[in-house]
């Protein structure tokens, strides 16, 4: 459940089968640039991130791991140049587990900091109006996706996002009408 990059990174390549590939690690770090050389904060972030979703068992195991993730999701942030071309995933990532332990107003600045980077990028709008969506905020949510597809028209996940929008709201739409008598 990571990406293919982390077994190249520093603390992943001595102990993951081919890792240790002179090539494949050249080649991301060439890709990277010198921020590669702390990818492996980011993994580690991801693996903490996935625990606290599959693997934490209590509440505080949960709370634990999502912290972890952002300590180290924030490693990464501080070390990484702003033109970082993973960085607005790594700040949407971050906004991610901000939001699963109840620090909605953080999470969502972590959002709105990946979309100022690269506007066309659609997770963090996606996460935002999940949010919303999940908490009733429906025309929040429908804003958020409408956003986003003026950024990225093309997206699918934003265009299926909001026909199921469209469909749960036609639903309730129905079911509020009384019955037609024949």
């Amino acid at each position: 459940m990571l990406p293919v990059y982390c077994k190249y990174t520093q603390a992943f390549r001595e102990r993951v089968p081919g890792g240790n590939n002179r090539a494949e690690i050249e080649r991301w770090t060439t890709s990277m640039g010198p921020t590669f050389n702390h990818m492996h904060h980011y993994c580690w972030a991801l693996m903490s991130s996935n625990r606290a979703a599959f693997l934490s068992n209590t509440r505080e195991d949960r709370t634990f791991n999502l912290n972890n993730s952002i300590n180290e999701f924030d490693y990464v942030i501080q070390r990484a140049p702003p033109d970082f071309p993973l960085l607005p995933e790594i700040l949407t990532k971050k906004g991610e587990s901000l939001i699963r332990l109840d620090r909605v107003g953080e999470g969502m600045l972590e959002f709105q900091r990946a979309m100022k980077i690269k506007a066309d990028y659609t997770p963090p709008y996606a996460a935002m109006s999940d949010f919303y969506k999940e908490t009733g905020q429906l025309a929040k949510a429908r804003e958020w996706l409408e956003k986003g597809l003026l950024a990225a028209p093309d997206s699918k996940a934003l265009m299926r996002r909001l026909a199921q929008l469209d469909a749960a709201k036609s639903k309730r739409k129905n079911d509020l009408q009384p019955p037609v008598d024949r």
